[in-house]
């Protein structure tokens, strides 16, 4: 609708066509002025400076208390829209992500070399809003992704099992795990679907039959999900996801659609407990890397320590060619996760002095500014 399009465009969204967008992350921002990278930096090598983050589908089948977008993105459990084509779309969200990068030029404390780097995107965050793999044609949206050189990291709310099923490789696929219980999971994720803890599960065990890298990724609102650390080793067991990811909620102001506060928000050391306690009860998983930056760890399945060392990180030219490898052949000559691992660095490790922040870049701390907190 207009007001819907309004609302998003004030936030800082480039619509494209009637269903998808593009929006610049504040870690795009970040790394192009040497202040650090995003917690997918640390964790997988990710250069944030050249991450688009974009979405083929602004709608939603669930109303998160703690979604960031305070819910002036559209609601649904199918497709209803008009379909624009994947080519449209990835032309114009490429086009529109250049356009942001190019209001950085000039600009105090951007590095030369890393906007020019920036013009080309190498990363894909399909995480800004709504529900991705919702799109019909997202298969052929990642290949296309995949067609120029950009990896693809899409995140699902694990509400759409048979798409995850059907879902072609992509670069790491998430699915998010806010809470562990029917209860919690109904009270914190408000899903619209009446079968949501069905879809929910349904969803976990769609993704244990994935060949590629996948991720659960927690966010731990205080008071509301951190009490539940055997069911939540429970459904680790069930999708044996490669990594998980767990992080603080970020409070982003005060919103009619969510009655969070900063009472909610855990502090770093909290997360740290929760993580360590979790670990004990996933024997096969250990807390590999931190991003103290972000209020967030990682635990990383043992079979990414290869003698005794950390491979969390991702070989982005290699995932390329498998990927042409597998589509050349028809898709008889399939690959795995452990086929395009690449050694973590020393400082993103958990217990590093740097606490996950890389030594190429200075941090800066902020004083009496108001937080930018977009970005996934």
């Amino acid at each position: 609708t207009p007001a819907l399009r309004q609302a998003l465009t004030k936030q800082g969204y480039k619509l494209i066509g009637s269903h998808s967008g593009v929006k610049l992350c504040r870690w795009t921002k970040s790394m192009l002025r040497g202040r650090g990278g995003c917690y997918k930096h640390t964790f997988y090598g990710i250069e944030s400076h050249r991450c688009m983050e974009a979405t083929p589908s602004l709608a939603c089948a669930n109303k998160c208390v703690f979604c960031w977008r305070h819910h002036t993105n559209p609601v649904g459990t199918e497709w209803r829209w008009k379909m624009d084509q994947p080519e449209m779309i990835l032309q114009e969200a490429i086009e529109n992500h250049q356009n942001m990068i190019k209001q950085f030029k000039g600009v105090s404390g951007v590095k030369a070399d890393r906007l020019e780097e920036a013009m080309a995107a190498k990363h894909c965050a399909l995480s800004l809003v709504g529900e991705p793999i919702m799109y019909p044609e997202i298969n052929r949206f990642v290949k296309l992704l995949h067609q120029h050189s950009i990896s693809s990291f899409l995140v699902t709310n694990a509400q759409f099992p048979d798409e995850i099923r059907n879902l072609e490789p992509v670069t790491q696929l998430y699915v998010s795990v806010d809470a562990s219980t029917r209860e919690s999971l109904k009270r914190i994720d408000r899903p619209l679907f009446k079968d949501f803890w069905q879809r929910f599960l349904s969803s976990l065990n769609a993704l244990s039959e994935k060949q590629q890298r996948t991720v659960y990724r927690l966010t731990l609102v205080k008071a509301w999900n951190v009490d539940e650390l055997k069911a939540y080793a429970e459904l680790i067991a069930l999708g044996n996801p490669d990594f998980v990811e767990v992080k603080g909620v970020t409070y982003c102001g005060e919103s009619s659609a969510s009655n969070l506060t900063m009472a909610n928000v855990p502090w770093h050391k909290e997360v740290v407990h929760f993580v360590q306690e979790l670990a004990d009860l996933i024997p096969d998983y250990e807390i590999a890397c931190e991003h103290e930056h972000s209020n967030c760890l990682l635990i990383a399945h043992k079979k990414f320590k290869v003698d005794g060392e950390w491979w969390t990180w991702i070989n982005y030219g290699r995932f390329q060619e498998l990927v042409r490898e597998q589509e050349s052949s028809g898709g008889s000559k399939t690959f795995t996760a452990a086929d395009y691992m690449a050694k973590t660095p020393r400082w993103a490790l958990f217990g590093s002095r740097e606490r996950g922040f890389d030594p190429l870049d200075v941090r800066y701390q902020r004083k009496n500014k108001a937080r930018d907190v977009s970005g996934c």
